[in-house]
């Protein structure tokens, strides 16, 4: 075998059709009975035929070229709706909506601070995020440019508040209303557990990967949809895939690797390759490789995937269909998320707090009714997605009580309890399921739970790397000889993009001339 990758998810599967299409002989390892990883759809609830994005929901950073070149059928369905946030006001419960129609956008600003200056700096602050989009997107299938490259392109004021000091401090500037502060901060801190002040600027990264992103796109058919079109690919290019095969020791060398593993009829598998790419997080390979005791990295979320009758009310009177087809934001203000992060940083666990988590939903069937079966579409079901902010994996408080806690939150807004509108599945329960981080890295291997292997890495070359090498050029290397990083651990990595497995094989393509 020419090249063995470690893990099926959907970067694994970008990789592996592209070395394959180059002639080479390449092998997927994956322990479960299915890849795809984290993108993956199924039908948690018995006799509910919903197939739900279980992990992964929505698709960001998916570039058309990657699409085209590997000849995929998707149909990625965008949103009109950016995001709509409840708030009470003196004349009574009301919501700021930013959508595509920029007069309807700008008035919703008026009505929540009762002047224009607050939607002018939002316009001015997206407009020099996209500065340093602009000069990152035409990079992202190609060798990393170097930082002082990007430094380059953009207005210095855009590079100081968006690299080089903490968002923080750019948003308190900006932006006067805690409100506003807290929708622009959110997407610096999904999936990365940070004070907006944070010096490692962990934040800042997460922030810029979700403006690249952006717009994000619900894929049509589910999660399930893009990972099976990867998987037709990846074997119409020849491609084995071995799956209920878990790889239990990566052994590098000069000359090649060897890759040990159980399978699970109870069997074991040595595979010996020229390569080896890791689709599983650097933590998971480092122990693989036999490190004795690798960082871990600390995830921090909460996912809740429900099936409802239909869409609850909002006290506010904004429709549902508007309020819920974007991002709606419960307890997502500034002075809350900074709030909540240094409780819990300190100590504190998040059922102390007296108080609902930060959290954010969205409703996939606005958007792709496929997902749902004839008798349940026609009868009006719909699913909401929430993803809470700052549940960490080391946190004590049960699971229960951090759903209904984040229930609570959310209903805080509605005008009707949500329980009732949730469905019960063929066993009596509600089809109501919660994935925290600690059942994150029991399903997906991912260690804490973290959802991007790891901190996001920035987009370019310090310039201080002196010699380079297609590795370091691509951002997929590693420590270990003859093994290159293929997931959502390499640089660029993080997102259901595809990126990571698109580098990793043009970084070793290059290697092998």
């Amino acid at each position: 075998m020419d090249i063995v990758i470690i893990g099926g998810g959907h970067n694994a599967l970008v990789a592996a059709t592209y070395l394959a299409r180059a002639g080479l002989a390449v092998e997927i390892l994956e322990a479960s009975d299915h890849v795809g990883g984290a993108a993956v759809s199924e039908r948690p609830f018995p006799g509910v035929d919903v197939r739900l994005s279980r992990y992964a929901y929505l698709v960001s950073l998916l570039p058309a070229a990657l699409i085209a070149e590997l000849g995929l059928d998707l149909e990625l369905a965008d949103r009109s709706v950016a995001s709509c946030t409840p708030y009470d006001s003196v004349a009574g419960p009301d919501a700021l909506v930013v959508t595509d129609d920029l007069e309807a956008t700008r008035a919703s600003f008026r009505a929540l601070t009762g002047a224009e200056h607050e939607h002018e700096a939002w316009v001015r602050f997206y407009d020099d995020a996209q500065y340093l989009a602009d000069a990152l997107t035409p990079t992202l299938l190609a060798p990393l440019p170097t930082a002082s490259h990007v430094r380059s392109q953009v207005p210095e004021h855009v590079w100081q508040d968006l690299v080089e000091r903490p968002l923080g401090e750019a948003l308190e500037r900006r932006f006067a209303h805690d409100l506003v502060r807290g929708v622009v901060a959110t997407d610096a801190l999904i999936g990365t557990f940070a004070s907006l002040h944070e010096s490692s600027l962990a934040q800042n990264r997460c922030f810029l990967y979700h403006v690249l992103g952006g717009p994000w796109r619900v894929p049509v058919g589910g999660m399930g949809a893009v990972s099976g079109e990867l998987l037709r690919v990846a074997q119409a290019a020849g491609v084995l895939v071995s799956t209920g095969h878990r790889v239990t020791a990566v052994e590098p060398g000069e000359g090649g690797v060897t890759v040990r593993g159980s399978r699970a009829d109870g069997g074991g598998f040595v595979r010996e390759s020229g390569w080896a790419l890791s689709g599983v997080a650097p933590a998971v390979l480092a122990s693989l490789c036999g490190e004795a005791e690798p960082v871990r990295p600390v995830g921090a979320q909460l996912k809740i995937n429900m099936v409802l009758s239909r869409l609850p009310e909002l006290r506010n009177g904004v429709d549902p269909a508007v309020a819920f087809a974007g991002t709606l934001h419960s307890g997502e203000g500034y002075g809350d998320l900074e709030r909540v992060h240094g409780a819990v940083a300190g100590g504190t666990p998040l059922g102390s707090l007296g108080g609902p988590p930060p959290g954010e939903v969205y409703c996939h069937t606005l958007s792709d009714r496929s997902i749902l079966s004839p008798e349940l579409a026609a009868a009006g079901v719909q699913t909401l997605t929430y993803f809470g902010l700052h549940v960490r994996a080391d946190d004590p408080t049960p699971r229960e009580e951090l759903v209904a806690a984040a229930v609570t939150g959310l209903e805080t807004h509605l005008a009707e309890p949500l329980g009732p509108l949730i469905l019960t599945d063929a066993d009596g329960h509600r089809c109501l399921e919660a994935k925290g981080p600690l059942d994150i890295e029991a399903e997906l291997g991912m260690p804490g739970g973290h959802i991007f292997h790891g901190d996001l890495a920035w987009p370019w070359l310090a310039d201080a790397v002196e010699h380079h090498g297609p590795a370091l050029e691509w951002g997929v290397a590693t420590g270990y000889p003859r093994v290159l990083m293929c997931g959502s651990g390499a640089v660029r990595g993080g997102a259901v993009s595809g990126l990571a497995g698109h580098n990793a094989a043009h970084a070793l393509l290059d290697l092998i001339g």
